[in-house]
């Protein structure tokens, strides 16, 4: 059987024809030679010395792009022998299990001994399956007679160490992903919840159990291997290799929070349920269940939920108290007019009723109460908005800028503007207003914890707690009243644009879980996150085990 064609054996070399380091007494034999400007000894950096030939430039691009386009007949026909260029690039491309390989070219090029124009190229060769090849490599260009410019092929521009004596074998490593477990050893998939299916391989993955090889150069006559020029995957820990990958997820709770996205009536939605004692993710949950992750890496206004970093802002500040009177108008205008829900409005409302009845320009008319980057450094502070977390999976760790001007400072007072935040986020939120310390949230065991956060005030929790207890019994997430357990919630009903309905929201607390659900386009925060909420905490126990 014949050798793959990226196996050639590489052409003659010949010698210098238009050498340009040649010494002067022969600069004028070599332009009478070659008839050329590059000839008469002028060579490719010619043109005021300012730079290399364009036009050898351009060749040089056109050839890389052609090769990371797959167009290899194209890349072929500007080589000086484009049949056997055309047959490595392809064999050595498909041998390897080559996927859209990205050549970048650099700015600077170098004139070699042989009269070649160098043109620096740096390779990334994504390995189906695998992970990504990177290496350095040069393309020698030659000037024709014509004027013209050529790639000079040999088989080192492919990758310097292809040779005629030595070629490229991929091998790819059998291995078995380890089983994911919840917390009590029951085994997790993607059949009876969905929702984890596009999380379960990389857990098994980041445990030495995803796909493993390497790029190995090998002798030709022999077939023994020279040397490992990549390696793809983690190696197992010995110690840990028969051991199955355990979560925090409980499978009760898992499997009551993807019944309860049914109650989302098809729009896309996302969960995350945790403990409040020390942020273990018991559920997260996503509708629909494959492709992105909203629960934990998704970016959205919180909405009113955010109104627990306000008054978290306020009452630290003793800025305000419960039971002050912080009047609730139908409008405020701060640079543009805001709004409540429906246009409500509560004449003479405490602070405790504009929490639990939601009243944005109550809290608007607080701004002045707080400094511009205030609000900001409480959620960084007390409840670890913005730090970089450490979950075990992929995440969005959340943002709190400053704001621009007056105008965003009133709607930032809101959750509007340019915070950003998910439903990981805000469980988090919940069960740091609640308990008073902030936990870095995880689904895996063992992660660096490198967020630096302090306890908020015993007398702030509780009244945020009584806050939240109040919004459920005589405010805007009464749908939970019904429920087992001491309850408290926030809903929220964020912007997203002109043409899009609001997105609703909704936290809540029970015993040592924190909820917090987002539903797009829902509208209100009680109408379309209230009944998935309700879904959950109906179906499992009063607190987690």
């Amino acid at each position: 059987m014949p050798e793959p064609s990226y196996l050639t054996t590489s052409p003659r070399r010949r010698g210098p024809r238009n050498g340009v380091r040649a010494v002067a007494a022969v600069g004028v034999v070599l332009a009478i030679a070659a008839g050329g400007s590059y000839a008469a000894g002028l060579g490719p950096f010619a043109r005021g010395d300012d730079g290399p030939d364009p036009a050898a430039m351009e060749q040089a691009r056109a050839f890389l792009a052609d090769w990371s386009a797959g167009r290899l007949p194209s890349a072929a026909g500007r080589t000086t022998r484009p049949g056997p260029a055309e047959e490595v690039l392809q064999s050595f491309t498909a041998g390897l299990d080559i996927e859209n390989p990205k050549l970048t070219a650099a700015k600077e090029a170098e004139e070699a001994e042989d009269g070649t124009l160098g043109v620096p190229f740096t390779a990334r060769m994504p390995i189906s399956g695998l992970g990504t090849w990177t290496y350095e490599s040069r393309l020698p260009l030659r000037e024709q007679e014509n004027g013209d410019w050529k790639v000079d092929w040999r088989l080192s521009l492919v990758h310097p160490r292809l040779s005629d004596t030595e070629k490229f074998r991929l091998e790819r490593e059998e291995t078995t992903a380890p089983k994911v477990t919840d917390r009590e050893g029951t085994s997790l998939n993607g059949g009876r919840y969905p929702s984890l299916a596009p999380l379960l391989g990389r857990l098994a993955g980041d445990a030495g159990g995803g796909p493993r090889g390497a790029v190995a150069l090998v002798d030709r006559a022999s077939g023994e291997a020279v040397r490992t020029e990549a390696s793809f995957g983690e190696k197992p820990d010995p110690a840990t290799a028969d051991q199955p990958v355990r979560t925090t997820l409980d499978a009760r709770w898992q499997a009551a929070a993807e019944q309860a996205l049914a109650k989302a009536d098809g729009k896309n939605a996302a969960l995350v349920a945790l403990r409040v004692d020390n942020g273990e993710v018991l559920a997260l949950a996503n509708s629909p269940s494959t492709g992105f992750n909203r629960a934990a890496s998704g970016t959205y206004a919180p909405g009113s939920t955010w109104k627990i970093v306000t008054s978290s802002a306020l009452l630290l500040k003793g800025a305000v108290k419960p039971d002050d009177v912080v009047d609730c108008p139908k409008y405020l205008t701060v640079g543009k007019e805001f709004h409540n829900v429906e246009t409500s409005e509560h004449p003479g409302a405490t602070f405790r009723k504009d929490f639990t009845e939601s009243c944005n320009t109550a809290f608007i008319s607080l701004r002045g109460k707080l400094e511009d980057a205030e609000p900001g450094e409480v959620a960084r502070t007390y409840f670890g908005v913005g730090q970089e977390w450490h979950v075990g999976i992929p995440t969005y760790d959340g943002s709190v800028p400053v704001p621009k001007d007056q105008t965003e400072k009133a709607a930032s007072m809101i959750g509007q503007g340019r915070i950003q935040a998910n439903p990981l986020i805000m469980a988090s939120v919940t069960a740091t207003a609640v308990s008073g310390e902030f936990h870095q949230p995880s689904v895996t065991t063992g992660n660096e914890n490198g967020t630096r956060t302090e306890p908020l005030p015993r007398e702030v929790v509780t009244q945020l707690r009584g806050l939240m207890r109040d919004t459920v019994t005589d405010g805007t997430a009464r749908g939970l009243a019904d429920l087992p357990g001491e309850v408290g919630a926030k809903t929220g009903t964020a912007e997203v644009s002109e043409d899009q309905d609001n997105n609703g929201w909704l936290v809540a607390h029970r015993g040592n879980v924190a909820v917090a659900v987002v539903v797009e386009e829902g509208v209100t925060g009680g109408g379309s996150a209230g009944p998935v909420v309700h879904s959950l905490l109906s179906a499992v126990p009063e607190d987690p085990a």
